[in-house]
């Protein structure tokens, strides 16, 4: 008797690997698999918005670039529920492997919005084209009509 799966990869990544190495969460320091390990990279200037402009005002030189914060973040999956890295789905949306909305870069973002400007323009051409086509069948019609022919 087979016990039913919950995630065709069982929450993990190991695929045919037998043993892979134990991270520990940057949250809470869970020992966790490394395969099963929700990671995140995030890059963040040093300073915020209102100090940065305090900061270039200060500079010395002309043309300072300040530098970036990287950091690699490992999560436990409570950890990453918990600070909204992933959410809880149901089961038809657990199969779904595309990229969420949380996890949007702002360039990826942008890139999508643009191919769904792109889609909703051409359907409204052909929705334009539809509509022109059957107005233009009403007029010769009509027009046909007055002159006394028939259209099938």
């Amino acid at each position: 008797v087979k016990m039913p799966k919950k995630r065709r990869n069982a929450g993990r990544g190991k695929k045919n690997r037998g043993h892979t190495a134990i991270v520990r969460c940057t949250n809470c320091g869970r020992c966790f698999p490394k395969d099963k390990a929700i990671k995140r990279f995030i890059v963040r200037n040093i300073v915020d918005a209102s100090s940065k402009k305090d900061l270039q005002d200060a500079c010395a030189f002309d043309e300072y670039i300040l530098p970036k914060f990287y950091s690699k973040t490992i999560y436990c999956v409570s950890c990453a529920i918990h600070s909204r890295c992933v959410r809880v789905r149901s089961r038809v949306d657990r199969r779904k492997r595309t990229e969420t909305k949380i996890r949007l870069t702002p360039q990826r973002r942008q890139q999508l919005g643009e191919e769904k400007r792109r889609k909703q323009a051409a359907q409204r051409a052909q929705m334009s084209k539809v509509q022109m086509s059957n107005t233009k069948r009403a007029l010769l019609t009509f027009v046909f009509l007055l002159k006394g022919f028939q259209i099938s």
